[in-house]
């Protein structure tokens, strides 16, 4: 077994040597655009690629910011068909995002992507900080993403199927530019919102659409 599969699977060896063979890897993308949903999503990869290494497919997983958009999609195929990973993507809305804030509303998303995995799994590796309402034990880990495959996995589920919405909301939406810039903040995005006025998957509690906020430009 090389050094590279070991410190990958850093975090999970020790659950899986405890006899925790299904430890899920969860991860969010959306936290910070102005419109869309935030997704988050878990994925449980097979202990048996302690010894094997990953598939050739995953050759190179990693946080999905650092991968390409084609390596993304690649991943993404394969995880969620080689019937070999568990995973479960989740969504929630701009105005449940609103409603309940982003740090609540990504909690969210987390325990309805763990809720798909049945039965839940014992444990979780969470990128970041800890999340106080997690229904599983969980281990959190600093930019995690980058440092364990299960929770790589989930960046790129995760990612992917967010950038596919929104993909979608630029067609529902045009004229926003959300194909491009995905819903983030970008001058382009300020200027449409500006030129438009904030469409249904605005965060409207998001500066700067909130109502007390200062001019966009």
């Amino acid at each position: 077994m090389s050094a590279k599969y070991s410190n990958s699977f850093e975090f999970e060896q020790p659950l899986w040597a405890a006899g925790i063979q299904r430890v899920a890897g969860v991860d969010e993308a959306g936290r910070g655009p102005l419109a869309g949903p935030v997704v988050a999503a878990a994925a449980i990869l097979p202990p048996a690629w302690l010894v094997t290494g990953l598939p050739q497919e995953l050759t190179g997983l990693n946080d999905s910011k650092q991968l390409t958009e084609r390596q993304r999609e690649q991943f993404f195929a394969f995880i969620t068909g080689c019937g070999q990973i568990e995973f479960g993507i989740a969504e929630v809305a701009p105005a449940v995002i609103d409603a309940i804030n982003i740090l609540q509303a990504t909690h969210r998303a987390m325990n309805d992507a763990l809720a798909q995995l049945q039965p839940l799994p014992p444990h979780a590796l969470v990128d970041g900080r800890p999340v106080k309402s997690l229904r599983v034990p969980q281990t959190a880990i600093v930019k995690g993403d980058a440092r364990s495959y299960s929770i790589a996995a989930a960046s790129v589920l995760a990612k992917v199927h967010r950038d596919r919405l929104m993909l979608q909301y630029e067609a529902a939406f045009p004229g926003y530019g959300f194909a491009e810039h995905k819903g983030y903040g970008t001058a382009k995005h300020l200027a449409a919102i500006a030129h438009h006025g904030a469409c249904p998957i605005h965060r409207l509690t998001f500066a700067p659409l909130k109502k007390d906020a200062p001019e966009l430009l």
